[in-house]
């Protein structure tokens, strides 16, 4: 578990992998939300979600780029 939130957060701080990785998540997972298939279960309709949501937040990552967590109002180089 260590490892991949290591390799997430590498993956997470660079834009264009962001994206990629973003995107190749988000494809799966909309395909299993959209699709009616009989194979699926509470188990792919979970890591589905899961995907889906880690996607979606790769993607706006990458678009957007990283942001501040906190921006300190009484500090003039932040404005």
């Amino acid at each position: 578990m260590r490892r991949t939130r290591g390799v997430l957060l590498r993956v997470a701080r660079s834009r264009t992998p962001a994206l990629v990785v973003g995107l190749v998540l988000l494809a799966p997972a909309t395909v299993i939300a959209v699709g009616d298939y009989g194979w699926e279960s509470w188990l792919t309709d979970g890591l589905g979600l899961i995907g889906g949501a880690t996607g979606a937040a790769l993607v706006l990552t990458g678009l957007a780029g990283r942001r501040a967590d906190w921006i300190d109002p009484d500090d003039p180089i932040s404005r």
